[in-house]
């Protein structure tokens, strides 16, 4: 690519391609009248419900009903709504396929894409109005309250065909910065726009950026943090499957204001799609000399390649990740110095995780205003949330900063399944907090969360109803951090062993109100001393559920009674013999034979009643799962 001119003609050449997915009217020439796009999720969740095979019938069928010039069939990323996939979208009409399958695909084939009728009974029922009419998807639930920032081109776009990039203004904002802005003003329009950093302590990026940009070295390094480790979070995983040259665009840009020649993206390997679509697009951007030597003709230098991780938590830490880099085992390194001016191989580092760098094309393309318009007054923009748990619509969301959590949980979300009661969201996985029920109405931004005890984190939200037990939720976060420590330093190493310890002593009914008191204490702690962020982070679920659900807590350790029924130590299974008729189908699936036959005959019944033995029983729930009569409870 040798002009911003030639960029530009590319552009137009294939507007043809994405037109009819981004639903511009004025566009529609560009496309053969009748040509339809059939796009079908690629993302990692409906690629393990086996969308691949979807693809590869779609195209046999289209090719057998003669269609191959009229229908296109397009692997995109993810389209957000995991719950429905396997996902599949026909263009002009946006019809929404849920919950696709293989054997579906002859049908639709025949009577929609050569009928012209659309099988309305196969499609996400939220889209189909009472007069069978197709509602678009930005009307539903789940999107009309989302702005797509980061994911813009996820599910709208061939991933791994630049062209379809280019076309939906791909590179225009790295073309801009070369030809008409010094790197002096690219930092001040990321500082103006108030991007902070996505992935998780939120430090302005124009601040960070404006820290490298003076050091002077041989050698400078942009660094993207693609190691996304939080339990539940995929948010970074989905932008590379389905958008990774606007990564490769928004690294060029830091480097250039920074006067960084090299970037690394730095990607755990249980990521294989995203691995695989990155390095198609690295490839192709070089071929298309978007990476490389003398960008645009600008004089600019900028080329990257990929480093995988191993799957250590502690390498989301950015000194961490950059030992890592290096070939060293991954463990951080004290601060100051700070990677901006002693980095990756001691030079001077500007390190981002994916969602941040996603951010940085469309705001040089529109303007600081347009991003700080959005979010609230500390929290400029949009956030990206993976939401799962108990909730009805699994997925991604994209929703402008200040968005409350009740509107994300309930709204977008569709709320907890199964009538039960929201009882809390956990934010930030390890390193997060728990947000209560009373406190849904909680406008979702840095600031706010970091007032009541929690963390925004990289983006993952998990949400939990009254059957979950806030110790055990609690627990189950340590046990992940003491797993993942690396034991460089004592406070983490041992803190947070010595934590898990007094947690799983109060889970079986053994633990002491000054317990409590020497668990906030431990917690204080290691906070204070460990050296970082996995350490200085990992007391955040004990604290938060401590001070919202202390009530929890004492009823293990006064009553020795687990509220929500989850912790087995302090579980007990009992048989109503009024509720039992004596068929004796809980004894024959109990694996430990607790479970015989009483004396006592219930009103009504011929059989007599059953009876746990609860010295023998290991409260396993295969009795209580197994009786149709509810005549089982657990407390």
């Amino acid at each position: 690519m040798k002009t911003v001119a030639e960029l530009n003609q590319l552009r137009a050449a294939n507007l043809k391609y994405v037109v009819l997915r981004k639903g511009a009217e004025a566009l529609k020439d560009a496309n053969p009248a009748g040509k339809r796009n059939v796009l079908v999720c690629g993302g990692t969740g409906c690629t393990s419900s086996h969308s691949d095979a979807i693809v590869e019938r779609l195209r046999s069928e289209i090719k057998e009903a003669g269609l191959e010039n009229e229908v296109s069939v397009i692997h995109t990323g993810c389209f957000g709504l995991c719950a429905l996939g396997p996902i599949m979208i026909v263009y002009p009409e946006g019809s929404f396929y849920s919950r696709m399958s293989e054997e579906n695909v002859p049908r639709v084939v025949r009577e929609h894409l050569l009928g012209g009728k659309v099988c309305t009974d196969l499609l996400y029922q939220e889209t189909v109005n009472s007069d069978g009419s197709i509602k678009s998807l930005d009307q539903t639930d789940f999107y009309k309250k989302q702005v797509r920032v980061a994911l813009r081109n996820c599910g709208v776009i061939d991933p791994e065909n630049i062209n379809e990039y280019i076309a939906c203004d791909g590179y225009q904002a790295l073309a801009k910065v070369l030809t008409e802005y010094t790197p002096e003003d690219v930092i001040r329009i990321i500082t103006d726009s108030g991007l902070r950093g996505r992935g998780g302590g939120g430090f302005p990026t124009g601040r960070k950026w404006a820290l490298c940009a003076p050091n002077k070295a041989p050698q400078k390094y942009v660094v993207c943090n693609a190691d996304e480790g939080d339990p539940g979070a995929f948010m970074d995983r989905s932008v590379l499957e389905g958008d990774p040259h606007c990564i490769i665009e928004a690294m060029a840009i830091a480097g250039y204001a920074i006067g960084a020649t090299k970037g690394f993206v730095y990607v755990r390997a249980e990521y294989p799609i995203a691995v695989k679509r990155l390095s198609i697009a690295i490839r192709e951007a070089r071929e298309a000399g978007l990476l490389g030597k003398n960008i645009f003709g600008s004089g600019f230098d900028f080329d990257m390649e990929i480093r995988l991780g191993a799957g250590a938590f502690v390498c989301g830490e950015e000194t961490a990740l950059m030992t890592s880099i290096e070939g060293n085992r991954g463990e951080p390194r004290p601060r100051p110095p700070y990677p901006a001016v002693r980095g990756l191989y001691e030079s001077p580092t500007v390190e981002n995780n994916v969602e941040t760098f996603a951010n940085v094309p469309q705001i040089i393309l529109r303007g600081a205003a347009w991003f700080a318009g959005m979010g609230t007054e500390k929290s400029k923009g949009t956030k990206v949330f993976a939401l799962g748990g108990k909730i009805q619509h699994t997925g991604l969301v994209e929703i402008p900063m200040g968005t409350t959590l009740n509107e994300i949980v309930n709204e977008i979300g569709g709320g907890v399944p199964g009538g039960k009661k929201f009882k809390a969201a956990q934010t930030g996985g390890p390193s997060g907090g728990c947000i209560p029920a009373r406190l849904i109405d909680t406008e979702v931004d840095y600031d706010n969360l970091i007032s009541i005890g929690c963390m925004m984190g990289s983006g993952g939200l998990i949400v939990m109803d009254e059957d979950t037990c806030m110790v055990d939720m609690a627990k189950f976060f340590l046990e992940f951090t003491v797993d993942e420590s690396c034991g460089k330093c004592t406070p983490c190493r041992v803190g947070t062993k010595r934590l898990l310890e007094m947690l799983d002593k109060i889970t079986r009914g053994e633990g002491t109100l000054e317990d409590l008191d020497r668990m906030e204490e431990l917690c204080q702690y290691i906070k204070a001393n460990s050296l970082c962020g996995l350490g200085q982070t990992a007391p955040n679920p004990v604290l938060s559920t401590l001070k919202f659900f202390r009530e929890e807590y004492v009823a293990h350790v006064v009553d020795k009674k687990c509220p929500a029924g989850v912790c087995k130590k302090l579980l007990k299974y009992e048989i109503d013999p009024d509720k039992c008729i004596g068929c004796g189908v809980c004894a024959k699936n109990c694996p430990a034979d607790a479970i015989q036959r009483t004396d006592y005959v219930a009103p009504g019944h011929k059989l007599a009643s059953m009876q746990i033995d609860s010295a023998v029983c290991v409260k396993c729930g295969v009795c209580m799962t197994n009786c149709k009569f509810k005549a089982i409870t657990k407390g």
